[in-house]
């Protein structure tokens, strides 16, 4: 049966199922009293999803609450244990696979570090895979209860009806990589388990939004500095937030070449990549052989000596300058979007930031206009270097939530044989 705006039974039930369990998500335990008001249903309406989400396995009772003058109101919660999700962070430095139950505590985690074939195809998918298997066999989900693999990547992400998501990822030299028909053609996975592949920079800014400093707000930008750099915008038309390619701003006419292969671009001048390399051009000497993030610990703690002694004046004087350029950068983005709060992440940005917010903070409202500059707050982002882990996880969790719950096709993972025979395995 179809109404009038075209919705049916099915999708106003899907709708209210999708209510109660994000508000008993966000917001629970809760009595069915309290999911009323906080939901905008029916007391019938709760009554009848509840019995449902029980019914499923997805609710469970957390104890009770006396009333007024009533009996006591019995609490609800999510169940933890009811849905598993797979983050994965394809980074500059490794790939990290993390598996965690449906409240998003994490139940098993392993780290691929990247080596000197850095982002070969085959390299990465082989992190991958390897990687979902080794968390799977840590703790051995049931396969019913797997939502998905959510994987964020660097670049652009498109979406094609034949291939699946297509990633362009310009500066990592990944052109047109059919990164989830490629994962799928290889995977030990049940056909029913879906991908969800994303921009990094976007997987961060929905973590951030959900769960850290950006809850709360309608109109945010989330950016994510590492070797690269690149922001997520948030706004009550595109809640989910957008990837934009922030990095490729051009801030220097004619100025250092980018990754990207153009000149005078922001992340030629503000990733931890050409930062590094700046500081070795005017004479810094990072210590040799070592990733990214050790050698700038040790710019860090050049320009930034806690025993007494002096400052590298090179590091320092690096350091100053990417602090004005990340500041002028920033500006753009409030000129242009007039956020009200912008959130530095990612591994670099949070070494770097409890060192130069000040100054950034002081170079950005310099160079924006004035009126939205004194509107916007920026800080550092609160979930650390595993955010877009769990801002990967979130893709499949959000499916799960448009869904009410309900399983993408759990016959393909029940009769998988390939899951039969893993699980088996693990558990004899």
């Amino acid at each position: 049966m179809t109404g009038r705006n075209g919705r049916t039974v099915r999708d106003l039930r899907r709708g209210n199922r999708a209510a109660v369990l994000q508000r008993l998500y966000f917001d629970g335990p809760l009595s069915r009293f309290e999911l009323g008001p906080a939901t905008g249903l029916s007391s019938g309406s709760v009554s009848n999803v509840v019995a449902d989400l029980l019914a499923d396995g997805l609710v469970e009772e957390a104890g009770s609450v006396d009333s007024d003058g009533g009996r006591p109101r019995t609490l609800l919660r999510v169940n933890p244990g009811s849905g598993h999700m797979i983050g994965v962070d394809v980074g500059e430095t490794r790939v990290r696979v993390e598996l965690f139950d449906l409240t998003l505590t994490e139940l098993a985690r392993t780290d691929r570090p990247l080596t000197a074939q850095g982002y070969d195809v085959d390299v990465i998918t082989g992190h991958i895979r390897d990687g979902i298997a080794e968390v799977l066999a840590a703790a051995g989900p049931a396969p019913e209860r797997l939502l998905g693999v959510g994987i964020g990547v660097p670049g652009i992400v498109e979406r094609t009806p034949d291939r699946g998501a297509v990633v362009h990822g310009q500066t990592i030299g990944w052109d047109d990589v059919p990164l989830e028909s490629l994962l799928r053609s290889g995977s030990q996975l049940p056909a029913g388990v879906p991908y969800f592949i994303d921009n990094g920079a976007r997987t961060l800014g929905q973590a951030e939004m959900w769960f850290g400093a950006g809850r709360g707000a309608g109109n945010a930008i989330v950016v994510l500095f590492g070797s690269g750099v690149g922001a997520c915008l948030v706004t009550p038309e595109v809640e989910r937030g957008r990837a934009v390619e922030w990095g490729h701003l051009t801030v220097r006419v004619r100025g250092r070449r980018c990754r990207c292969g153009a000149l005078g671009c922001l992340e030629a001048y503000a990733g931890a990549e050409s930062l590094l390399a700046r500081w070795r051009e005017e004479g810094g000497r990072p210590p040799e052989d070592t990733d990214e993030e050790t050698a700038l610990t040790a710019m860090l703690a050049a320009a930034y000596p806690t025993d007494g002694e002096a400052p590298d004046p090179v590091a320092l004087g690096v350091l100053e300058e990417t602090a004005e350029y990340l500041g002028a950068g920033l500006s753009d983005l409030i000129n242009l979007f007039q956020p009200e709060r912008i959130l530095i992440g990612g591994w670099a940005g949070l070494q770097l930031g409890a060192r130069f917010l000040p100054a950034v903070r002081r170079h950005a409202a310099a160079y924006a206009l004035r009126h939205p500059a004194e509107k916007v707050t920026i800080d550092l982002g609160r979930l650390g270097p595993d955010a877009v882990t769990v801002g990967a996880a979130i893709l499949p969790l959000a499916d799960f939530f448009g869904r009410g719950g309900r399983p993408v096709d759990p016959a393909p993972r029940a009769q998988s044989p390939a899951w039969r025979a893993a699980l088996a395995e693990r558990r004899s």
